[in-house]
């Protein structure tokens, strides 16, 4: 089994992803469907681990 992610790991990951998403969002020419489902699905690639860890660190 993996370890979880510790509260250090999973907090640098969000502010990167939300570093990320700022960056994409002002350097896009227009917010189009490409642009919102690339961030939807990116979140869900980043969230669901960090959640997955939070949710086995509390057991």
């Amino acid at each position: 089994m993996k370890r979880p992610l510790s509260k250090p790991q999973s907090i640098c990951i969000t502010l990167l992803w939300c570093a990320l998403c700022y960056i994409v969002l002002t350097n896009a020419e227009r917010i189009d469907g490409p642009v919102i489902m690339t961030l939807l699905i990116s979140a869900a690639l980043v969230f669901i681990p960090v959640y997955k860890s939070m949710k086995q660190r509390k057991r």
